[in-house]
């Protein structure tokens, strides 16, 4: 008889260890794992404003501006606004045919890849961007347009063009999944600091 008490009693401790574990990783915002946004996520008239800024070591301001996105009616589909293009979302959201994407979906802390990217400029420079990316956490972070969890990610690796440029670039980009977008961008690269911050965001 007692030793069927004692056996009930470890029953019902392994059962409120279980639980517990349960219920803490399912607060535990490190556990989250996101996958990439969908067509059905983004909504007409959803709307992002970046402030950046970027400016070199002796404190010439090189770039200093606005940058806004919007969701739109584009010929009965919904379209974003970028600069004076406006692009598909159903285009945006199709997964990246890539081994070394941007994103690297589904997005979970501790998850590592490489970020490659090639690239030709206005006048003709072609350049190539080589990156080790690391998510380091999920937690809630401040910026000009609020309040939101976000993805801390690292991005440290080197850029070099056609014209001999070669260059350490590290960038530190915050996701948050719940705008389907980035909250702020800092990047140091050769003497020169560039930052984005989300300052308004409405649906």
């Amino acid at each position: 008889m007692k030793s069927f008490t004692v056996q009930k009693f470890l029953v019902k401790l392994v059962v409120a260890i279980i639980v517990l574990l349960l219920t803490s990783c399912k607060n535990n915002p490190e556990t989250t794992v996101t996958n990439q946004p969908v067509l059905s996520d983004y909504n007409l008239g959803e709307k992002w404003v970046w402030k950046y800024k970027g400016v070199t070591d002796e404190g010439e301001v090189r770039s200093d501006g606005t940058d806004t996105r919007a969701i739109v009616n584009f010929n009965g589909e919904l379209g974003m606004t970028i600069d004076k293009d406006t692009v598909l979302v159903s285009d945006i959201v199709k997964p990246e045919d890539s081994e070394t994407p941007r994103y690297k979906w589904p997005l979970e802390v501790g998850k590592t890849w490489t970020y490659e990217k090639d690239w030709t400029s206005q006048d003709g420079t072609t350049g190539k961007q080589s990156q080790d990316v690391e998510v380091l956490s999920f937690k809630e972070e401040t910026v000009g347009a609020g309040t939101f969890m976000a993805y801390t990610i690292t991005y440290k690796g080197t850029i070099s063009n056609s014209r001999g440029y070669s260059a350490k670039t590290d960038e530190v980009w915050l996701y948050a999944p719940k705008i389907k977008n980035f909250i702020k961008m800092t990047q140091v690269q050769d003497g020169f600091s560039y930052t984005e911050e989300l300052i308004e965001y409405s649906k």
